[in-house]
């Protein structure tokens, strides 16, 4: 029973991270919104690399580019290669420091921006510009947070 409730609040966590990707906005605001699927993807790939990885980073991909209206597969394409690169290196992660997970975290976000940005210039034909990389900043700054209260409520409901 524990087992099928904390898979359960693994795939909740994930599908608040969705409703918090698709919320409504001002546009300042929306500019700099981090990538909260990625970024609660990144915390249950690095926290149980055994239940979350490349296949559940797909569909949720697919997920955001329904929800969000972008060509389909390419955060599917885009969530998985970065999922897979934490989830190739997921002990080396664990080792490191909140404020460093942080710091490496950000370049895995500046590469999932750059290839999505490569990908829909290539499909679509978007031209880049700087506020394209908000996001790597705000994921930076809130990585610390979520990792915090997601290992939180992982351990005090003793999810494996």
């Amino acid at each position: 029973m524990r087992k099928a409730q904390g898979i359960g609040f693994v795939y909740l966590s994930l599908f608040i991270a969705l409703i918090l990707t698709v919320m409504p906005l001002p546009q300042v605001v929306k500019l700099a919104r981090p990538d909260w699927t990625l970024l609660v993807l990144m915390y249950w790939t690095l926290a149980m690399p055994h239940r979350v990885s490349i296949g559940t980073a797909f569909v949720f991909g697919f997920m955001v580019d329904v929800l969000v209206g972008t060509v389909l597969g390419v955060n599917a394409l885009t969530y998985s290669v970065v999922i897979y690169i934490v989830a190739s290196n997921y002990l080396k992660i664990r080792n490191f420091s909140v404020i460093q997970q942080a710091l490496l975290l950000s370049i895995l976000l500046a590469f999932y921006h750059l290839f999505l940005f490569w990908l829909s210039h290539f499909l679509v034909g978007v031209y880049f510009l700087a506020e394209y990389l908000w996001p790597v900043l705000t994921g930076m700054l809130a990585w610390p947070w979520l990792f915090w209260l997601l290992r939180r409520y992982r351990r005090q409901l003793k999810i494996q």
